[in-house]
């Protein structure tokens, strides 16, 4: 018995001794690292930078930079999912889709991306002319209201709004 108390202590001691060398070997954090703030200036040795990695030859606009740090990012991540389809079209995309379907009887409906349109709008399928000019818009359908062509997803989901160049038009972006 007296042996077994005698090994559990000096288990203990080994224990408590090697816990306080560790604890010693540790290096305090600068003093300047609690004053620094968070968008301080990273060391010239960081490899990244406000979440971008920052290397010669990096790509410099990625999207795997933090949205606090990327206006770009911080968009897209208002961007509804099925809408982002229609994130990387051109201006000139965007323009064939509108010139090619603008003429089109207009609905009486106010919609902004995201909106489910009501059953009684009637939706036409995107024309094969259309779908071969911009193959993302194969399979959608469309409406126009207001001077704006509306692309719908099969929920009846608007996933794309897309008016001439004066217009202010949505990118697949909920309305604020």
């Amino acid at each position: 018995m007296r042996n077994d108390l005698l090994r559990t202590s000096a288990l203990a001691l080994a224990f408590v001794v090697s816990v306080g060398l560790a604890a010693a070997q540790q290096q305090p954090p600068p003093a300047d690292a609690q004053q620094r703030a968070p968008n301080a200036a990273a060391p010239a040795n960081a490899a990244f930078v406000n979440g971008a990695l920052a290397v010669p030859d990096a790509p410099a606009n990625t999207d795997t930079v933090p949205a606090k740090f990327s206006a770009k990012n911080a968009a897209d991540d208002a961007l509804i999912t099925i809408a982002y389809t229609f994130k990387t079209l051109t201006d000139d995309e965007r323009r064939a889709i509108y010139q090619a379907l603008k003429g089109q009887p207009a609905a009486a409906v106010n919609a902004d991306v995201g909106t489910e349109l009501p059953p009684a709008i009637e939706l036409r399928p995107v024309p094969n002319e259309v779908a071969a000019r911009v193959p993302q818009t194969k399979d959608y359908r469309y409406t126009v209201t207001n001077g704006r062509v509306l692309l719908v997803g099969t929920s009846r989901i608007v996933v794309g709004v897309f008016g001439d160049a004066s217009a202010s038009v949505g990118e697949g972006r909920r309305a604020p």
